[in-house]
């Protein structure tokens, strides 16, 4: 669960704030919301991805981030995905994604409705991320939404231990073999027909 700090801040006001906190944090509507600690489940996906990420793009304009960059949000919120890929201007100092291309986030139990509905069309608000990726932690699952003409969305469902998550706007493959290298999944009911 996230806290508020009820302060209203701009977003200089909360980057500089922000550089003397210890945890996570957020700008949300003017306001700083800390933000939970993952799980080592969900710590794994996303260092497996942005390993994967590295590897593929290794030379190219673009590359992973995660989640200590920020992505600047149109109507003013700054949001933090588990993993990004910036396709931007390279700025070191920079705690802001330049171009962001790509936004991934691994579900939890408690961000999972929030994530697939008011944070998914935060980041479907910034011009420049082609691909939206939300994975599921406990099994092969994952929806990609992905900008195409006209701005128009589309959604593919993508499961299975053999499926893999196309990212053509960047050149990259996320395999779910690499996503979920080191875990293993918990074995789902079997319906058993009575004779």
């Amino acid at each position: 669960m996230s806290q508020h700090t009820h302060l209203k801040l701009t977003e200089g006001e909360f980057f500089a704030w922000l550089v003397r906190q210890e945890r996570r944090h957020e700008l949300v509507n003017g306001e700083a919301v800390m933000m939970e600690g993952a799980d080592a489940r969900h710590d794994t996906i996303v260092v497996n991805m942005l390993a994967e990420l590295r590897n593929q793009l290794r030379g190219g304009p673009c590359r992973p981030f995660s989640a200590d960059t920020a992505i600047r949000i149109p109507r003013g919120n700054i949001r933090y995905p588990d993993a990004s890929v910036d396709c931007g201007k390279r700025d070191s100092n920079s705690r802001v994604a330049a171009a962001p291309a790509v936004v991934i986030e691994v579900l939890s139990p408690s961000t999972r409705a929030f994530d697939r509905e008011d944070k998914l069309a935060e980041y479907q608000s910034v011009s420049t991320i082609a691909h939206i990726v939300l994975i599921d932690p406990d099994e092969p699952d994952a929806r990609l939404y992905s900008r195409g003409p006209g701005d128009a969305w589309t959604i593919d469902h993508i499961e299975g231990e053999g499926a893999s998550i196309p990212l053509p706007a960047i050149g990259a493959v996320l395999p779910f073999t690499e996503v979920y290298d080191g875990l293993a999944f918990r074995q789902r009911p079997r319906l058993v027909r009575v004779e």
